[in-house]
């Protein structure tokens, strides 16, 4: 069975840092291109990170440069999302998704509120 499930999550005050985690199970982690997504409410769901599978290449969107850090350890099935400097316009859902060709897997969010 194909688990993402996300952690970290919470509320912190502006110019603060979380540290999210995404733990992975029922699939081969590592052949797995992984990503973190956010949903803020009534917008769309975008792209917020990505690393390749052995972590080789990484990308950002432009609004996360320099302050969050994509990771992944692939003995333990896991991918990071180190955020810091974090900004209330970054308040949202936070979603990790596994990518392998054209399978995909989601897991369930985990909600991350800035606000003083």
């Amino acid at each position: 069975q194909v688990q993402l499930v996300e952690s970290g999550g919470g509320l912190v005050q502006p110019g603060g840092s979380l540290r999210l985690s995404c733990a992975a199970s029922g699939f081969t982690f590592s052949n797995y291109g992984m990503s973190w997504y956010r949903q803020a409410p009534g917008k769309e769901r975008e792209l917020v990170a990505a690393i390749t599978s052995a972590g080789g290449t990484t990308n950002y969107a432009d609004s996360v440069k320099g302050r969050f850090t994509i990771s992944r350890d692939d003995a333990k099935n896991t991918v990071y999302l180190q955020m810091n400097s974090l900004k209330p316009e970054d308040t949202a859902m936070y979603y990790c998704k596994a990518r392998y060709f054209v399978t995909a897997y989601w897991g369930q969010g985990t909600q991350v509120t800035v606000s003083s």
